[in-house]
């Protein structure tokens, strides 16, 4: 009889494990999502307003210069059918209230040197 319970429980345990993949797991994201074309908007002497403007208000303002921006987007998917993991970055510069520099995982346009106002 022990045999018999024994069998079955591990009959189960093999036909639950097999099922794992039937679980629903949502993707989490985090952080700015942000859109190859709105980074393409952007323009070098842009003031910071103009870039919140653009963007939104970044995830993290460096508490030590307030003129660096950083927008940081992570996504983590619940299921691998649906992609991987991955995470973009991007750093903004200003000096004197003006973007001068942009660093991270996005294409510039080729315009980005060209002033808004010239």
């Amino acid at each position: 009889m022990k045999l018999t319970q024994l069998l079955i429980v591990i009959a189960m345990i093999f036909t639950t494990s097999a099922c794992k993949n039937w679980i629903y797991r949502i993707d989490i994201p985090q952080g700015n999502y942000l859109d190859d074309r709105d980074v393409k908007k952007l323009r070098i002497s842009m003031t910071k307003e103009q870039v919140i403007y653009v963007l939104g208000r970044p995830v993290v303002e460096d508490s030590f210069d307030k003129n660096t921006w950083y927008y940081v987007y992570e996504m983590k998917r619940g299921m691998s059918s649906r992609g991987e993991d991955f995470k973009k970055d991007l750093i903004i510069d200003f000096i004197d209230g003006k973007l001068v520099k942009v660093e991270g995982d996005f294409e510039l346009s080729e315009e980005f040197d060209v002033p808004l106002d010239a």
